[in-house]
């Protein structure tokens, strides 16, 4: 038997967006993947467990170390921005992601003072319609 993928969905300030990536990510895999939630702060944390992830926790010790471990790492661009989310991704957090070596999966949201070029400007249930087919083939 296959080991189930290791999906970590990484997300902040509400934890919103992440929880939405969890709740889509749930319905399409099931329990064929393993999906945790790391959140900058403990609310990102509890609104990804409560959208489904089988796992979660908080802070920058916990992404740091969690991270290494991924197949498959899941969020915004956000999340390879030091101090983006108004501060709560620490350069350490951002440095962690990008040198994981999981896949990185990431929406082109809008931010301040970046900008994307060539990224579409679809609306959010869009882009993550796009992040779930993108994985679907990955994974199958």
């Amino acid at each position: 038997m296959e080991k189930k993928k290791l999906i970590a969905v990484i997300d902040g300030q509400g934890g919103g967006i992440g929880g939405l990536m969890i709740k889509r990510l749930r319905e399409t895999f099931g329990e064929e993947v393993d999906l945790i939630g790391l959140g900058t702060n403990a609310m990102a944390t509890g609104a990804m467990l409560k959208a489904g992830a089988n796992k979660g926790a908080s802070g920058e010790n916990a992404i740091v170390q969690t991270v290494k471990a991924m197949d498959m790492i899941v969020g915004t661009s956000a999340i390879v921005l030091a101090n983006s989310m108004m501060g709560e991704l620490t350069p350490k957090m951002a440095e962690a992601i990008t040198s994981s070596p999981a896949l990185k999966c990431l929406l082109p949201l809008k931010m301040p003072d970046v900008e994307i070029i060539g990224a579409s400007k679809e609306p959010l249930p869009h882009l993550i319609d796009q992040l779930i087919k993108r994985i679907q083939e990955i994974i199958y």
